[in-house]
């Protein structure tokens, strides 16, 4: 198929593309670990009827798989430790959920998945409150301007006081509060939500432990108020004081990423989790025109375009391919198309295209502004490129985050080198690991670099279960890098405690012990260029 023949007469007009955008709702769960992330995402997916039960409702020990974790250490430690996608109908709306890892290691995925969502559902612990890594995962969204609906999970258990909860809310993150839903009952007796719009109160009852959809019982104010005593009166003044502190809900407001919307649930009992879809649906952006590169707005009518936010391998062990995740920003994808790598400037048909559920995934035909394609095998796309139709465009780079660990890589098995250079060099291209380079140190012990240690354990699990190539680290005592240029490797060669080696993208990184170690170069050797690197771990202060 030719780049012609996708402008034929017959192809989308405008005004059905904007239809179609408008019916999008693309998104991303984020919270601290263990907050019930994945366990939402199941829960949204069996209330959208496309899975019968909901696989984590039993806790770590006895969960049974959930469909947005598919690799095997997920499974084993019941944390997601990669993105998923997940598409599926809910009223006349497509939801596009892409489910995030669960650990601060892999922050670095996570980032990359809020660069392609229009919102995101920020999920806090009813008994924790804003965590550490949900206020810097917070702080990404912030600089989006991402608009962020907040869902208060766990409430079947002891935990804080929601007064409290939405002052916390409000002085860490600077949103304004906007509760749509008030739970009835304190944490730990759960008994349903006030539906603050709708003017009901629905009342929950389990099924099944959780893994069923809970049943539901709407009752008028009047009769809710005969029915729950005091957890009626006591939910009716709780609401009153935060009402007439202006919280009440403002869309404008909430679009703006100034406010931002409440709602409370238990998904792991699938209680308020109908709430929230319906919220999704009401009130979170569709898919609008998207800035690029030099920061304009390309529209959603125009031809198509997208980038890629991540590349994944091992999810079909049949067949050992990996697939690139594309957000479609503008047009129509249709599959078979040829489409224009805007970084090379080479064409490419896109034969292979198809629409992923977690691992499950089937061949896709056409695909519109906010939803994720998965291009199979399309082996010369990396995280960050942009693709496009007709009119050339790029969109702005997914920046790497500063490594703050290292250790070298070795084969186990030196008759393996091939497959330990294939396995090395194919999780560097699916950003799993940054891989650091120096003729001091030969090809055959590259330098892994990490954000978190969990990161190491991963590629080590990967290189022997995807490519038959067992390896061995050697811990490196470097926790600093900084950009330099190639000169300073021979500067800092007889230097104590630093180090410069290339990474895989041709930059040059300056290693050291530690800050002492970075600041006697600095004072010693101050025609060495050390930069910062842009985004910096989540371990540190600031993004």
């Amino acid at each position: 198929m030719s780049q012609a023949s996708t402008t034929s007469s017959s192809a989308p007009a405008a005004a059905q593309i904007r239809r179609e955008a408008s019916r999008r709702r693309t998104f991303a769960v984020i919270s601290h670990p263990d907050a019930g992330k994945s366990t939402l995402t199941e829960a949204l997916a069996l209330h959208a009827r496309v899975i019968g039960t909901a696989g984590a409702t039993n806790g770590k020990d006895n969960r049974r798989e959930t469909v947005s974790d598919w690799m095997q250490m997920e499974k084993d430690r019941g944390i997601s430790i990669s993105s998923a996608a997940l598409q599926f109908a809910y009223r006349d709306t497509v939801i596009n959920l892409l489910d995030t890892p669960g650990h601060a290691d892999f922050s670095e995925d996570t980032y990359r998945v809020l660069a392609a969502v229009d919102c995101a559902v920020m999920l806090i612990d009813a008994a924790k409150g804003l965590e550490t890594q949900t206020m810097k995962l917070f702080e990404v969204c912030r600089a989006r301007n991402l608009p962020i609906i907040t869902v208060i999970n766990k409430w079947d258990r002891p935990g804080l006081d929601p007064l409290a909860l939405m002052d916390e809310i409000n002085e860490r993150t600077g949103l304004t509060p906007m509760p749509l839903t008030w739970a009835v009952g304190f944490s730990g007796d759960f008994r349903g939500v006030w539906d603050l719009r709708g003017e009901e109160f629905v009342r929950f009852t389990r099924q099944n432990s959780g893994a069923s959809l809970a049943l539901e019982e709407h009752l008028d104010l009047d009769a809710a108020a005969e029915q729950e005593g005091d957890a009626w009166s006591t939910a009716q003044d709780e609401v009153e004081l935060v009402t007439d502190s202006g919280a009440e809900f403002d869309r404008d407001l909430f679009l703006a990423a100034k406010g931002t919307p409440i709602l409370f649930s238990s998904a792991a009992l699938n209680f308020g989790v109908k709430q929230i879809l319906d919220t999704l649906v009401d009130i979170a952006p569709p898919a609008s025109p998207r800035e690029d590169r030099d920061g304009g707005r390309r529209p959603v009518e125009a031809p198509f375009s997208g980038f890629v936010f991540k590349v994944q391998a091992g999810m079909n062990k049949a067949h050992r391919d990996h697939v690139a995740f594309i957000r479609v920003c503008s047009g129509v994808f249709e599959r078979g198309m040829v489409v224009t790598h805007a970084n090379t400037g080479k064409t490419f048909a896109t034969k292979y295209a198809q629409h992923l559920f977690g691992r499950e995934r089937e061949v896709i035909d056409e695909a519109w502004p906010g939803d994720v394609v998965g291009l199979v095998n399309a082996s010369a796309l990396r995280v960050g490129d942009s693709l496009y139709l007709e009119e050339p465009v790029q969109y702005p780079p997914i920046p790497l985050f500063s490594p703050e660990h290292f250790r070298v890589a070795r084969s186990k098995d030196p008759s393996r080198y091939k497959q330990f250079r294939r396995g090395i060099d194919q999780l560097e291209h699916e950003g799993i690991i940054q891989v650091l380079r120096s003729d001091r140190r030969g090809d055959q012990a590259p330098v892994l670099a990490a954000v978190g240690p969990m990161q190491f354990e991963v590629v080590e699990d990967r290189m022997t279960q995807d490519f038959n190539a067992p390896m061995r680290y050697e811990q490196l005592p470097y926790s600093l890098a900084r950009l330099t240029t190639p000169d300073a490797a021979e500067v800092l060669s007889n230097v104590h405690g630093a180090e410069v080696l290339q990474r895989s993208d041709g930059e040059f990184l300056a290693l050291f012990n530690d800050v002492w170690a970075l600041r006697r170069v600095e004072k010693n050797h101050s025609s060495v260029q050390l930069t910062p690197i842009g985004t910096a771990a989540p371990t540190s202060t600031a993004y």
